[in-house]
């Protein structure tokens, strides 16, 4: 993803620039994007940049007239003060949109505590002789980091510091043990030995090259101790906080359309802020074997509102070309997603030629009914190493503790930025990515929910009623509608039965029933049950598709090498899956994954 590179050193300069040239190249993934560099040798600052063309951050740096102070800032900020540029800028046209960073910086003592968004940067200040790095309070613009010998490194992923520090190119087990276990790396660790993440909401002050002071402007804990509002005062607080923020998320000068789902968190937003018909492209992700819910919903919703709508579809098109997506997204990632997430870089290629910024109701649902997307899985018995089956335990101990903490800081704090960082990061390469349920006002207002709210009504189903009527007469794609009739109890009752029935078919089928599936292969028993709900089906793919890949990739001699795998289970693995009776979809993802983790980063 676009981002900031960087190497704070007082060391010989003819090495720190180098080392930066190598950095800048390591993540100079596309030719849309436009990047830089910054250089101050008197503070030790050697620093580049990445960013989308057209985006928020493409006019870096950002320096004030008497160059006292650099700004490098990537992401997006939607705090009151871009509200109020974007004022300017409907009045005074050519101003870079992110200009008043700077203003902000020299007037606002609470500069980074009133930024809103995801983020991460670097700003030299020559009158204090300081560098600060920084980063949003979720941590969802990641910077990883690694310090040795005098020299801090940092970047926006992790390859650009092995592309300076090539001897980092070792694997840290526990990473890779928590990775294996909840498919993501816990408490800003990860993959790497000696490379960590930076924490959320730092504000890490320099001073001639080396590190004078790590701070934080923000803790959770701010927020949780709010007083719970009664389920009136909350909503209104809820609602007032989505709606009057919810303008800046559609400003700016980038194209942007919307993933149109059939949920609840997409409908949300649409229904509290109207746009013109036929302004706003709209589309939904399809699969090869029927019109999804999701299509039927998201095709009934633009109808409603008069915006254009085209369905993306994962078809032979995206599998002829699994091989080089599975690769490239592993890459991209570093890791920190599932291979079967490839699909997700195929979409964002295609999403980015209807337009290159997008709004997602991602992360809805996990902040206001505060919805638990993982947990530790443990393998397959005797998959792995004893040694490498104590960093998996691990990390079941290590997640049980981090559940402790307060539902939403979970949610927001702790599920978002280490669960979901890849999948966003895989967007980000292609796109300017804006969910409004992260904005700071909206989370703030939800740890006011009335104690044990989650659970009860959902909240969604009043935001969409209030803010279009019409739309909260459709219902989900799980059948979920506000007023519900008999009728409608019945629509929803079958839509769960599909739902939970296509999982069962893909990835939850048991061992017997794969036998039994595989004896009536004939019949087509999947035409029954897939394409309702998911647009994925790894199962048959990898039993019948992609089975070459699947063979080629995991009997070979250098995985079957691999030190904490036992080859004779691997093999059955591979056997049983592709001759049909067996399902091991979830596993066959993961080995996949860390095979191309070691290809690509370790070996």
């Amino acid at each position: 993803m676009p981002g900031i590179v960087g190497i704070i050193t007082l060391g010989p300069s003819g090495k720190a620039k180098q080392d930066l040239s190598r950095m800048i190249a390591a993540v100079q993934h596309e030719s849309f994007y436009s990047s830089g560099t910054l250089v101050d040798e008197q503070l030790g600052v050697y620093a580049g940049w990445t960013a989308i063309r057209g985006s928020f951050s493409d006019e870096m740096p950002l320096r004030d007239p008497s160059k006292a102070t650099d700004i490098l800032f990537s992401g997006e900020d939607y705090g009151d003060r871009f509200a109020e540029s974007v004022q300017r800028r409907a009045r005074h046209q050519g101003e870079p949109s992110s200009s008043y960073l700077l203003e902000m910086f020299r007037d606002d003592e609470q500069f980074f505590e009133n930024l809103n968004g995801m983020f991460h940067g670097l700003i030299l200040d020559r009158r204090s002789e300081t560098a600060t790095l920084f980063n949003d309070r979720y941590g969802m613009h990641r910077l990883y980091v690694h310090e040795s010998d005098g020299v801090f490194y940092f970047a926006n992923e992790a390859k650009a510091i092995l592309a300076a520090r090539p001897d980092l190119r070792r694997p840290d087990l526990r990473g890779i043990g928590e990775f294996i276990a909840c498919s993501c790396v816990l408490e800003n660790r990860t993959i790497f030995k000696g490379i960590q993440v930076l924490p959320a909401a730092s504000k890490w002050m320099f001073r001639r090259g080396s590190c004078a002071e790590k701070t934080t402007y923000f803790n959770p804990s701010q927020w949780e101790e709010q007083t719970p509002l009664d389920a009136e005062a909350y909503y209104e607080e809820l609602r007032g906080a989505l709606t009057s923020r919810l303008s800046r998320y559609f400003a700016g000068d980038q194209r942007l359309g919307i993933a149109m789902t059939g949920g609840l968190d997409t409908r949300v937003i649409l229904a509290n802020h109207p746009m013109p018909a036929g302004s706003l492209p709209s589309y939904t992700f399809g699969g090869p074997i029927r019109e999804s819910y999701d299509v039927r919903v998201g095709r009934k919703i633009a109808e409603l509102l008069q915006q254009p709508y085209q369905v993306l579809e994962t078809g032979s098109e995206f599998l002829d070309q699994f091989g080089a997506y599975a690769e490239r997204s592993i890459y991209l990632t570093e890791g920190t997603v599932d291979v079967y997430r490839a699909s997700d870089l195929y979409l964002s290629t295609k999403v980015r030629a209807i337009a290159p910024a997008k709004i997602v109701g991602t992360y809805g649902s996990e902040i206001v009914r505060q919805a638990v997307m993982f947990k530790p899985m443990p393998p397959l018995p005797g998959l792995f190493t004893n040694d490498m089956m104590s960093h998996v335990q691990d990390a079941s101990v290590t997640y049980g503790e981090l559940r402790k903490q307060h539902p939403v800081t979970f949610a927001a704090f702790r599920q978002s930025p280490w669960y979901h960082h890849g999948i966003l990061a895989l967007e980000q390469t292609q796109l300017t990515v804006r969910s409004p349920f992260m904005d700071n006002a909206f989370v703030r207002a939800v740890y006011r929910a009335p104690r044990g709210s989650a659970s009860d009504y959902d909240v969604r189903l009043r935001l969409i009623r209030d803010g279009d009527v019409r739309l909260s007469r459709i219902a989900s794609d799980r059948g979920v509608i506000e007023r519900e009739n008999l009728l409608a109890k019945g629509r929803r009752a079958f839509r769960e039965f599909t739902f939970k029935a296509e999982y069962a078919y893909d990835y939850g089928m048991p061992q017997w029933v794969t036998r039994v599936d595989h004896t009536f292969s004939k019949l087509h028993l999947e035409r029954l049950f897939l394409g309702r709900h998911k647009l994925l089906h790894y199962r048959l793919w990898y039993r019948d598709r992609l089975a070459q890949y699947v063979r080629e990739m995991l009997l070979d001699s250098r995985t079957l090498g691999r030190p904490y795998l036992q080859k004779n289970v691997v093999v059955s693995i591979v056997d049983g899956h592709l001759s049909g009776t067996r399902n091991y979809t979830s596993i066959i993802h993961k080995l996949l994954t860390l095979e191309l983790m070691h290809r690509q980063f370790f070996d």
